[in-house]
């Protein structure tokens, strides 16, 4: 029974040497890693449904590049995601999609930049039942890309090296997000709309109104920083608002303007901010600058890049207005000081069927308020205007001082009346001690995005509280009459109805894939074959390999 038993011991010790050698490479089942994510936006807007509305993921990590990706989790980096690729995903009941955004935005190509823009604009046009999660990239999450990149690849391999691969040398990462409470609407979001006022000389002067937004909006609202849209319009209005207070604080060189100045919350939602503190002012109070002679209302969006300036208008200006004689002010500031920046006229009708606008001015032009917005955009739906590739990176702080001092000197020739006296050409009313400061621009910018701006964040989380309580304080600093005003929803019949569960823990699972176990099972069923025929012919295999033996011997 010797020579039995050795060789049973022989060919376990053959099989643990095997399995040894299989679980070498394979990575620790129960090994994990945690992070956070950001889904993707979810919105009711009026009455109508935008972005993703689940936020469980239970399922394998896939490459964009695999041919079939039902019930995958998969995984883009931004130049992987594009309309196409999304909707691929969608078509296949993929059961997630999960994006990796790059620290450095700088870095990515501008040609991907614009791709992955216009794929972000389209996806929030409507609502998914798929999760959608965008998260910072790291080591881990790049090492996770790479190798279902790589398990892609394999697929113009032949199928028996994609079996084999699959099943003994690949890693699969489950990644998990699970949470048994179910998305809850929030209607009690309160938009808050800032104002304050420098007052003009003398009694029932006309208003000018500077207006912007101030929020931010992308395809996650904890991503969306918003640097050209709007934090440039928003830097623009401060700067003019502290370059007119030295004009207004001496009675020598007060116009004989009212000054009014408005920042407004709710911008990407419909402009909901503007609407209410419109209403307020028309409908609700006793006295408003808005009640009385307004000028006109000039709205800043996003102006921090391009030689292209565009003025929106619902209707064309009249001549002889006020917002005509604004205009060609501005554009013979530009024409003589800056003629390599092209300025144009944008008329786009109201369409009063439409329960959503495009621009922050059609709210003052549907209560028959003069008011245009200038824009370096020519499109109102430009992917531009909102977008979590939208940061300090899109920046030109060179562009948007320029831009910023075209309006303040069209503004100043407009209020002083220097427009048949004196060419812009000859005299600079903004420079020496009254120039925009650089420093000053890029501190308000850096501030700006230093934390998402999303309108249902903005009353929720303590720093956003603190942004805006900053920009009041802004205001306080420079402006008279300044007022804060907080407006919230009716929650029977909401304007905007957002959802929680924004802000997500998941976990990614290193482990083997499905297939490894069945194929390692089929090896011991093998083995455990080999041993029982082994043990039942003993007698026979050891004369034949005796006789085999002494053959050659001889």
């Amino acid at each position: 029974m010797l020579p039995r038993d050795l060789s049973v011991a022989a060919e376990l010790l053959l099989l643990l040497v095997c399995v040894q050698r299989l679980q070498g490479s394979a990575l620790p089942a129960v090994s994990s890693y945690e992070f956070r994510a950001y889904r993707m936006q979810q919105f009711n807007l009026v009455q109508r449904k935008h972005g993703c509305r689940g936020a469980i993921v239970v399922a394998e990590a896939r490459s964009a590049d695999e041919p079939v990706l039902t019930r995958r989790c998969v995984i883009m980096k931004v130049l992987d995601f594009t309309t196409e690729k999304y909707l691929q995903a969608q078509k296949q009941s993929a059961a997630a999609i999960l994006i990796l955004l790059p620290k450095n935005i700088s870095g990515i190509p501008h040609d991907t930049v614009q791709s992955f823009m216009v794929s972000e604009s389209e996806a929030l046009l409507k609502e998914t039942l798929m999760p959608v999660y965008v998260v910072p990239e790291d080591k881990q999450l790049l090492y996770m890309y790479e190798e279902v990149k790589q398990a892609a690849a394999t697929r113009t391999s032949s199928i028996f090296v994609r079996v084999l691969r699959s099943m003994v040398t690949a890693t699969a990462f489950q990644i998990l997000v699970s949470n048994n409470v179910p998305i809850k609407g929030i209607t009690d979001n309160i938009i808050t709309t800032l104002e304050g006022v420098l007052p003009g000389a003398g009694e029932d002067v006309p208003t000018v109104v500077i207006a912007a937004h101030y929020d931010s909006y992308g395809l996650a609202p904890w991503l969306s920083y918003g640097a050209d849209s709007n934090g440039s319009g928003v830097t623009i209005l401060l700067e003019l608002a502290r370059l007119f207070q030295k004009l207004f604080s001496n009675p020598s060189t007060r116009p004989p303007y009212h000054l009014m100045f408005s920042l407004t919350g709710g911008g990407k939602y419909n402009f909901l901010g503007t609407k209410r503190w419109i209403e307020d002012n028309l409908d609700h109070a006793e006295s408003s600058l808005l009640h009385d002679n307004v000028a006109f209302v000039l709205c800043l969006d996003t102006l921090a890049n391009s030689d292209e300036l565009y003025m929106h208008v619902s209707r064309p200006p009249k001549h002889d207005t006020p917002m005509q004689s604004f205009i060609r002010q501005l554009e013979e500031v530009v024409s003589s000081r800056f003629p390599w920046v092209k300025v144009g006229l944008v008329h786009k009708k109201i369409n009063l069927v439409e329960s959503t606008v495009a621009w922050e001015h059609e709210r003052y032009s549907l209560r028959r308020i003069p008011s245009f917005t200038l824009s370096r955009l020519e499109d109102p739906k430009s992917e531009l205007r909102g977008s979590i590739l939208d940061t300090m990176s899109q920046v030109d702080y060179r562009k948007m001082k320029r831009n910023g001092l075209i309006i303040a000197e069209a503004l100043a020739r407009y209020m002083y009346n220097l427009s048949d006296k004196i060419s812009p050409k000859d005299v600079q009313i903004f420079k020496g001690q009254l120039d925009f400061h650089d420093s000053r621009m890029s501190s308000l910018m850096s501030f700006l995005t230093s934390v998402p701006r999303a309108t249902q964040l903005l009353d929720k989380e303590p720093s956003h509280i603190l942004l805006v309580n900053s920009l009041e304080h802004e205001f306080k600093r420079y402006l008279q009459q300044v007022h804060r005003h907080a407006y919230r929803q009716d929650r029977r019949d909401p304007d905007i109805t957002f959802f929680d569960q924004m802000n997500q823990p998941i976990v990614m699972y290193r482990v083997k894939p499905a297939a490894f176990d069945l194929f390692l099972g089929g090896c011991i069923a093998a083995y455990l074959g080999i041993v029982y025929y082994t043990i039942q012919n003993f007698d026979y295999l050891y004369t034949k390999l005796k006789a085999a033996v002494k053959s050659k011997h001889d």
